[in-house]
């Protein structure tokens, strides 16, 4: 399963690219982000693994991120690890003017290995796409802001 999405931020492209590149910026734009913690690497460069940490009303999960490619402030590619499911997720920015920037992702599910969300994925698979959705006009928001 893939998809993609898209939003333009009016901001320049290297204040969008620093934020986004700021880990502790994740909690104002990732809902239910608990923190990131660092297990192999430099933060932010390619091969870098860390953990993060979610919590929901029902449920925490813990995803293991590898850092594929950074290579902001154009693109960042990285693979997601969850003991039930693999993606990568591939972001790309473009600047639209000095002022205003494009902000892309492109998520491929390469591995749903339980019943449940293979389920969802067929069914409603909005449910995957959606908060990436959210998470994307989080992030405007909190840059707009800036």
């Amino acid at each position: 399963m893939k998809y993609k999405g898209s939003i333009d931020i009016n901001q320049p492209l290297a204040i969008v690219t620093a934020l986004f590149a700021d880990s502790k910026n994740l909690v104002k734009y990732q809902d239910g982000f608990q923190k990131k913690e660092l297990i192999k690497g430099t933060e932010g460069q390619d091969g870098t693994v860390s953990k993060l940490y979610y919590k929901s009303d029902k449920h925490e999960m813990e995803l293991t991120e590898t850092i594929i490619a950074n290579r902001l402030p154009h693109t960042f590619e990285a693979f997601y690890h969850h003991k039930h499911m693999d993606n990568t997720m591939k972001t790309t920015f473009t600047a639209l003017s000095d002022e205003q920037t494009r902000y892309e992702t492109e998520v491929e599910y390469t591995r749903i290995n339980w019943v449940m969300p293979k389920l969802i994925a067929i069914l409603f698979p909005s449910m995957y796409r959606k908060p990436g959705e959210r998470w994307m006009k989080n992030f405007k928001t909190l840059a707009e802001q800036q």
